[in-house]
């Protein structure tokens, strides 16, 4: 059977604020926004959360600094990066003759939030992912920020023609719409699904520890075998709302007690898999600042990277093995996507890759990369299936 890991940079609809060409453009919008709904959630609003709620509502473009004061956009749709709910109650007054002010006086008094804005990916785009996925051919495959189920389902039915028998995604605590799903061949049985969206971040009181989820999936498999999947996506590396390393750190550490829970409870065939958004250290591959927990020295996983059958390619032309990375130019430090095995799993691989097909390069390269082919309809950063690769292995699990 074969597994991959693919982060999709969603399938039909995507955030404006993180859809942009340059990262940084949209970076300070994803700040405000974060910042704005944290702060809303206070029981009371100080004179400090109100300056600070209004300051993220004119970075989101909800409201208009003009030269006589703030206004609201006239034009939200069009120029803002979201938008603001008011379901019940009222959050802010704008009246004509003077500036908006917010008028809650703490969470008690309304119930809405601040939305972001998404727009639809590009089609060709579109057309290019469900093309990977096609050529990848896996039998279960984690797809990382997909939108939601029903977006998983309908590109599933619509554009794969239903090649899964199995679409299953839950709702994690990225209000973004970037979750981790999951799809399976129909020679798969989904046993059951255990979310850790609420396991609370040891460091910051009040706070959950993932920023998506870490889902543990048990799967049966043709033969009786049971194989235990742990899917991820770590926090991002953008420094947009502080240093994200010691958070990522912990996220990896608490992925790596789920992993010895499982295999103090007897699980054989476990994998770690997904988007860790960090790459080993540039002056020394070997180090893995924020995931020693799963790829230092002491973790008995066993990265797809290291196994002598991975690098096999789909097309023994492209220079694929020159890139060690999966994300945009495949340096070794933009390898961001794993596939990490127990031993007695990692002992079943036959083969494995890094499928770039689909892969375009950095957003702000005006010609297609040298380094390995893409799909002749890619043209342009905005067709590319994804800025990630996917990666794949094979597994021989006859008899096991």
């Amino acid at each position: 059977m074969r597994l991959a890991s693919f982060n999709v940079e969603n399938l039909f609809a995507r955030a404006k604020a993180m859809d942009t060409t340059v990262r940084e453009v949209g970076e300070p919008a994803l700040a405000a926004f974060e910042r704005f709904n944290r702060i809303a959630g206070h029981s009371e609003y100080t004179p400090e959360d109100r300056a600070a709620m209004l300051d993220a509502l004119v970075t989101l473009g909800v409201l208009v600094q003009t030269r006589d004061g703030r206004r609201l956009n006239p034009r939200q749709f069009d120029t803002a990066w979201a938008l603001l709910r008011e379901n019940r109650g009222d959050f802010l007054a704008a009246p004509a003759d003077k500036e908006p002010h917010i008028v809650a006086a703490g969470r008690g008094d309304w119930t809405g939030w601040v939305e972001l804005i998404t727009e639809p990916v590009d089609e060709v785009g579109t057309r290019m992912t469900a093309r990977v996925i096609r050529d990848v051919g896996a039998d279960v495959i984690c797809l990382v920020e997909a939108e939601n189920r029903p977006a998983l389902v309908r590109f599933n039915d619509e554009l794969l023609g239903r090649q899964y028998e199995h679409a299953m995604l839950v709702d994690g605590n990225d209000p973004r719409g970037i979750d981790v799903g999951l799809l399976c061949t129909d020679v798969v049985d989904i046993d059951w699904v255990r979310s850790h969206v609420d396991v609370p971040d040891p460091a910051v009181p009040g706070k959950r520890l993932f920023s998506r989820d870490c889902p543990l999936y048990k799967l049966r498999l043709p033969g009786g075998q049971d194989l235990y999947l742990l899917l991820n996506h770590l926090k991002s590396q953008s420094f947009a709302s502080g240093d994200p390393d010691p958070l990522r750190t912990r996220q990896s550490t608490e992925v790596r007690a789920i992993y010895d829970r499982l295999r103090a409870q007897g699980a054989q065939y476990v994998a770690v898999l997904g988007d860790f958004n960090k790459g080993p250290d540039r002056t020394d591959p070997k180090r893995h600042p924020t995931l020693e927990a799963l790829l230092g020295a002491g973790s008995p996983l066993v990265s797809c990277f290291d196994l002598d059958a991975f690098g096999e390619l789909f097309d023994p032309k492209d220079a694929d093995r020159e890139r060690p990375g999966t994300f945009q130019s495949c340096t070794i430090s933009n390898r961001l996507d794993y596939i990490l095995l127990s031993p007695e799993l990692a002992a079943k691989v036959t083969g494995g890759g890094v499928f770039r097909k689909g892969l375009w390069g950095s957003p702000a390269n005006k010609t297609p990369p040298k380094l390995w082919s893409v799909y002749p309809e890619i043209t342009a950063a905005k067709h590319a299936a994804s800025d990630h690769a996917a990666v794949w292995v094979d597994l021989d699990l006859a008899g096991a």
